[in-house]
């Protein structure tokens, strides 16, 4: 990946040592490298230490020779380092607590709805059966999806652009789906409000752009396995709450009559109030990223910031109400003070503002026909399959839930379907209604965080982000072929009454723990290989928009086909069959991992990428 990689850039000049190496390999260059150093830079933390990210080390002239003794003996030192690093050691807990909150309200915004939806859809037009209900669900989900898909990548090459960057991008994003949420609240036909959930997909490619500032922000390889795991653990906080606000504030006319049934507000939009819940939500998320974010594109990085200088300028004033509430005199020739009235910042003039973290500037941008490079395709299209039967089944996994339990005495949905016969012949649902959904959710989301907290990282640690990845990818396809069997666990009471009981939830949370241990540990190893696989560090946000733009794809075709599968299914008494079809696509994305490997996210070099700001 050394040698060739830079030839193939066609002027690039420095040799590279992790050319002929495998991923322990390159680690042992990074040690190597940082043995080598000084102590004065390790404590300074200097550039050529932050760069260490780049797993492809250029040490001409730095380091005379590196032999391969060398390099065998620290890299048992590098490998212990990646498994002590904790959550305390993350560089730059300012900015990723802002782009965790930033991705905090949108996983709100989604689970929220998806509890109540089916029963919103059902409140547009009582008439509809179950299965056009379930159709309608899918192509509801799956508008938000499909407008992503054809606008991520567009917005991942505006976010490499000088002329946006990724905060800019970031905003748009969080700006556009505060609006779609509080018109989807507002919508009372199936049109309007497949219209507002279109349009949050159109203006949002947040996902990619927050991956992308994560890698940017946090340089040192040996951290992603806990940086990278900040996105989808938010995404499980957000399954947790988001859920049980829907539940609850979701048409409080009829499931709280004595206090507001004669609410004229509750009754004409039934389901605006956790959409406002969730605009205000969204609304906070846009202030914390405008005043507090920096922007992480090495283009746009001198640039003025109004809303930085803002964020400065109000720390300020807050540093100076704590100082006037707690003054103490000290002695003048121990502390050098700064004058906050005659400070430039406060007469209008642009604060210093510069990264804290140093960057590497590159000089020449890789054109796009350059980024699909062989690694680039088969972990794209790994990223699509995870995504495909993910996204599905988190689609249905909420109309299932609410799908009226199976009436032997009324018969399935169509007189032309069989009658049912185990193994696989039988339909039907688990009927939740909206707090109990919630609830089904919540639980799921509960489960991740533990996980993701007290496992992931010294699992991935030990075992690789590769090999983790493909270990927990097994988890999918037994998850899916036994969830559509809780419908046939039995209830404390009779049909067509919900499901209930201790044996009814034990089957979800089991079910729902295989699903959660498989996505705990896949997703965030995904983002990191769609990471790493990058060919060009000037290329990297637009890499993330295009992982974005194919996992956009698959979970617009994924809950399209899936809503309708399902429908076809209760009304020809299989309601399993797509839950099967789930299977075969993740055995599918099983066999595709195993043309995937760990890139270093600099596999072609060009002229002047050696040369350093610092």
């Amino acid at each position: 990946m050394g040698h060739g990689s830079r030839n193939e850039g066609g002027v690039g000049t420095a040799t590279t040592t992790s050319s002929s190496l495998s991923v322990d390999g390159r680690q042992n260059v990074e040690s190597a490298t940082t043995w080598l150093l000084s102590d004065s830079m390790l404590r300074d933390e200097s550039p050529v230490s932050n760069h260490s990210t780049s797993s492809t080390v250029s040490v001409d002239g730095a380091i005379p020779s590196v032999t391969a003794s060398s390099l065998a003996v620290n890299g048992s030192q590098t490998q212990a380092d990646a498994k002590t690093v904790a959550w305390k050691d993350l560089p730059r807990k300012d900015q990723l607590t802002v782009i965790t909150l930033a991705r905090l309200s949108e996983p709100l915004v989604q689970t929220s709805l998806q509890s109540y939806m089916f029963y919103q859809l059902k409140w547009f037009d009582p008439s509809l059966p179950d299965s056009v209900i379930a159709s309608q669900a899918g192509i509801l989900h799956a508008s938000f999806t499909a407008a992503q898909f054809v606008t991520s990548m567009m917005w991942g090459r505006v976010a490499d652009s000088r002329q946006f960057g990724r905060k800019t991008v970031l905003l748009i994003g969080l700006s556009g789906t505060m609006i779609s949420c509080l018109g989807f609240g507002f919508s009372t036909t199936f049109w309007q409000a497949l219209f507002f959930r279109s349009l949050g997909g159109i203006t949002n490619g947040n996902v990619g752009v927050l991956r992308t500032m994560i890698s940017e922000t946090v340089w040192e390889k040996k951290y992603q396995s806990r940086a990278f795991l900040l996105l989808p653990m938010t995404f499980n906080v957000g399954t947790i709450i988001g859920p049980i606000l829907g539940g609850i504030l979701s048409d409080p006319a009829g499931s709280y009559p004595s206090l507001f049934g004669d609410i004229w507000f509750f009754q004409k939009f039934p389901y605006a109030t956790p959409n406002i819940l969730s605009a205000v939500f969204l609304f906070c998320a846009m202030l914390l990223v405008w005043l507090l974010l920096e922007e992480t594109l090495d283009l746009c990085v001198d640039k003025r910031d109004m809303g930085l200088e803002l964020g400065h300028r109000l720390k300020l004033w807050l540093a100076r109400k704590r100082s006037k509430g707690s003054y103490s005199r000290l002695p003048t020739s121990d502390v050098t003070t700064t004058d906050i009235e005659t400070h430039p910042f406060t007469h209008g003039q642009q604060p210093p503002i510069k990264p804290q973290t140093p960057r590497r500037r590159y000089i020449h941008r890789l054109p796009f026909t350059r980024i699909f490079t062989p690694n680039v395709i088969s972990t794209l299209t790994a990223s699509l399959l995870l995504s495909l039967h993910v996204g599905t089944f988190n689609s249905l996994w909420f109309v299932f839930l609410s799908t009226p339990v199976y009436d032997p005495s009324r018969g399935a949905e169509s007189p032309s379907a069989p009658p049912p016969r185990l193994p696989f012949l039988f339909t039907g649902g688990l009927g939740l209604h909206p707090r109990e959904v919630g609830l089904a959710m919540a639980i799921l989301g509960v489960l991740g965080i533990a996980l993701q907290l007290l496992v992931y990282p010294s699992l991935s640690a030990r075992l690789g982000t590769v090999r983790s990845w493909r270990i927990f990818l097994l988890f999918f396809p037994f998850t899916y072929f036994i969830a559509p069997y809780l419908s046939l666990v039995p209830s404390s009471s009779p049909p067509p009454a919900p499901k209930d009981g201790v044996l009814v939830w034990l089957a979800i949370a089991g079910v729902l723990c295989f699903h959660v241990i498989g996505r705990t540990f896949a997703l965030p190893a995904q983002t990191i290989l769609v990471n790493n696989c990058t060919p060009h560090p000037s290329v990297l946000g637009t890499v993330h928009g295009i992982g974005q733009s194919v996992s956009s794809l698959s979970r617009t075709v994924g809950p399209f086909l899936g809503g309708f599968l399902y429908g076809q299914g209760l009304a020809r008494g299989v309601v399993g069959a797509v839950f099967w079809c789930l299977s075969a696509v993740a055995i599918g994305g099983i066999v595709a991992s195993l043309f995937v490997h760990e890139g270093d996210g600099h596999e072609i070099w060009l002229e002047g990428d050696e040369e350093d700001d610092v």
